[in-house]
C-alpha cells in the first residue's frame, strides 16, 4: 500500500476522505473494532455528547444540517460519521476487525512493515490516527478485583446492568461524570459520587435545534457559515481567555453564579468549588449535573478511593460507603498514542521509548524525528481546552496531503524531521506554555507528563495553527532520494463532483487567520 491508516474515527475517516481526494488510490485504513466511529463507538454510557457546539464538531466540507440538538448526543455523532464514509466511499479502503500488533520501518525497502491479526503490510506512509480519547484510564485500588458487584468505565458500559433501585457508585467529577451523573440519578436507589478533585463548571446552552432552522441551515448555505462563524469565535474567544490568566476572572464569575444559583447547602457548595484557576484543567460545561448532586438521594464525597472492602468503598478521608455497582468515570490515558509501544523507527526504538524522559514530542504535533514517513493525527501540543478538534484535524489533513504531494513530485523514499528543528518548535512551545492558564492555573492535570512537561495543549489561537500547518516547510525535513531512480505513477484524478476543490477545508471568512485580538 502506499499509505495504511490505523484507526476510523475522525481522524482515520478524515484521513481517507482527504487522500482520496488528492488521487491516492492505494491506502488502507485498519480498524480493530468490527466497526468505524473510533470515541463515538465506544462511549454510550448515559448522557454522553459533545461538549463543543455541533456545528464545530463535524466536517467542513460534509456539514450536518440536521442536529437535534446545540450539543450533539453520541447516537447523533456517530450515525453522522457513518453516514459520511459511506457517502464518500472510504468503506471501500476500510478493514475492520484487524488489529496492529507492531509497525517497524525497514530502512533497506524504505517502507513501514505493519505487523497485524490479519497479516503483514507494506506501506510507503503510517498515518496513527488513533486519538487521544482511546484507551480507559483504570480505577486501581486494593480491593476492586473483588468486589461482589458490576464494574465497569463509562467508556466500555455494560448496558446488560440495570440500575433501576440499587446503590451505585460513580468514582470521579470530570467530563464523562458530569454527563453520567444526571443520566442515571433518577433510576438509583442511591448515588454516591466520588470526588478526588472540584472542578469549574460552566452552565451548558443545550437546547433543541428548531427543525426551521435546520431546513434553512440546509437550503442556505450562509446560514450555515454564520452560525458556524459565530460559534467559532465564541470558543476562540474562550481560548483567549485561557491563555491570558488575568482574564479568566469574569469565567470564573459566571461559574461561581451557577454553582451558587443551583446548590444551596453551603457545605456542598464548598466542597464542589475548586481551588486552582479555571481552565487549569479541562474546561468542564453542564447545567444538569449539580442539579442531581442536590437530590436528596444522591451524595458527594470530596475524597479519592483508597481501597474497596467487599461491598464497601473505603475513601482516603476515611468514608464508607456500600455499593451495588461501581462506575469508574476515570478519562483515558491521553499522553500518547494507543500505539506507541509498538511503533519501531529507525533506531529500534518506540515511540514510547523515545518519549520516556520528557514524554511526547513532535514537530507541528505531527512528525517525529527517527520515524520518517510517519505522520500523527491529533498528536502532541495540538489541542487546548477549547478549541474543536475538528477544527485542528482538518489543518492536520492539509499538511499531510502538501507533504505526500511533496514526496510524490520530488521522487524522494522518505522524509524525517530534523532533529535541530523538533527541538526548536517545541521549546517555543513550552515556553508560550508558562504563562498560559494551563500551565500557572495552580493544579495537576492530563496535560502534564510526568517530567513535567504540558504534551498536551497548544499555547497560541487556532488561527495560527491552521497558518502553520498550511505552511508545509521541505527544508524542515531531511529527504532521501531512492538507489535507483523510478517513475513515480500519479495518481488518477478523483471527481470534483465528489469532492469539491474550493470548500474541503475552511475558508478564511469562516475560520478567521488571525485572532489574536480577540477579547473576551
Amino acid at each position: 500500500m502506499q499509505v495504511v491508516v490505523v484507526g476510523a474515527g475522525f481522524s482515520g475517516i478524515g484521513a481517507a476522505l482527504r487522500l482520496r481526494r488528492e488521487g491516492w488510490r492505494d491506502i488502507l485504513v485498519l480498524e480493530k473494532a468490527s466497526q468505524l466511529g473510533g470515541t463515538w463507538r465506544e462511549n454510550t454510557y448515559p448522557g454522553c455528547a459533545c461538549d463543543v457546539p455541533s456545528s464545530l464538531y463535524s466536517y467542513s466540507f460534509t456539514p450536518n444540517p440536521r442536529w437535534s440538538r446545540i450539543f450533539a448526543g453520541q447516537r447523533e455523532i456517530h450515525d453522522y460519521l457513518r453516514t459520511t464514509a459511506k457517502r464518500y466511499g472510504v468503506d471501500e479502503v476500510l478493514r475492520c476487525g484487524v488489529r496492529v500488533v507492531e509497525a517497524r520501518w525497514d530502512q533497506n525497502s524504505g517502507r513501514w512493515l505493519v505487523r497485524t491479526t490479519d497479516g503483514e503490510y507494506r506501506a510507503r506512509v503510517l498515518v496513527l490516527a488513533t486519538g487521544p480519547w482511546h484507551e480507559p484510564r483504570r480505577l486501581v485500588v486494593p480491593g476492586l478485583g473483588e468486589f461482589p458487584g458490576p464494574v465497569f468505565h463509562t467508556a466500555e458500559w455494560d448496558h446488560s446492568v440495570d440500575l433501576a433501585g440499587r446503590r451505585v457508585a460513580v468514582v470521579g467529577s470530570g467530563a464523562s461524570a458530569v454527563q453520567v451523573v444526571p443520566a442515571i440519578q433518577a433510576r438509583t436507589a442511591a448515588l454516591h459520587v466520588f470526588q478526588r478533585t472540584a472542578q469549574w463548571l460552566l452552565p451548558k446552552p443545550d437546547l433543541s435545534v428548531p427543525p426551521a432552522l435546520n431546513w434553512c441551515a440546509d437550503r442556505l448555505p450562509g446560514i450555515r457559515h454564520t452560525v458556524r462563524a459565530g460559534q467559532y469565535g465564541l470558543q476562540e474567544g474562550i481560548g483567549y481567555v485561557l491563555r491570558h490568566p488575568r482574564l479568566v476572572g469574569p469565567l470564573e464569575a459566571v461559574a461561581r453564579a451557577h454553582l451558587r444559583r443551583t446548590v444551596r447547602d453551603p457545605v456542598l457548595r464548598g466542597a464542589l468549588t475548586p481551588d486552582h484557576r479555571l481552565g487549569c484543567k479541562r474546561l468542564l460545561t453542564s447545567s444538569t449535573f449539580y442539579q442531581a448532586l442536590v437530590q436528596p438521594h444522591v451524595h458527594l464525597h470530596p475524597t479519592a478511593v483508597s481501597s474497596v472492602r467487599g461491598r464497601h468503598l473505603i475513601g482516603a478521608d476515611g468514608t464508607t460507603v456500600e455499593a451495588d455497582v461501581v462506575i469508574t468515570a476515570t478519562g483515558f490515558r491521553v499522553g500518547e498514542p494507543a500505539l506507541a509501544r509498538s511503533v519501531r523507527g529507525t533506531t529500534g526504538r518506540t515511540l514510547h521509548e523515545t518519549w520516556t524522559e520528557d514524554g511526547p514530542q513532535a514537530y507541528l504535533g505531527t512528525s517525529v524525528t527517527g520515524f520518517p514517513n510517519l505522520f500523527l493525527l491529533l498528536g502532541p501540543n495540538l489541542l487546548s481546552g477549547s478549541t474543536s478538534a475538528i477544527s485542528v484535524l482538518e489543518a492536520q489533513l492539509a499538511y499531510l496531503a502538501a507533504a505526500l504531494r511533496h514526496l510524490r513530485r520530488e521522487g524522494h523514499v522518505s522524509m524525517d524531521v530534523r532533529p535541530a528543528v523538533q527541538a526548536a518548535y517545541n521549546a517555543a512551545v513550552q515556553e508560550a506554555l508558562r504563562t498560559t492558564v494551563y500551565n500557572a492555573g495552580g493544579c495537576s492535570s492530563y496535560y502534564f507528563h510526568s517530567s513535567g512537561r504540558n504534551t498536551f495543549c497548544w499555547p497560541w489561537s487556532t488561527g495560527r495553527l491552521i497558518r502553520s500547518l498550511n505552511r508545509f516547510d521541505a527544508a524542515a525535513y531531511t529527504c532521501h532520494a531512492p538507489s535507483t531512480p523510478a517513475p513515480v505513477p500519479a495518481p488518477r484524478a478523483v471527481a470534483e463532483d465528489i469532492f469539491p476543490a474550493d470548500d474541503i477545508f475552511p475558508a478564511d471568512d469562516i475560520f478567521p487567520a488571525d485572532d489574536e485580538g480577540i477579547t473576551a
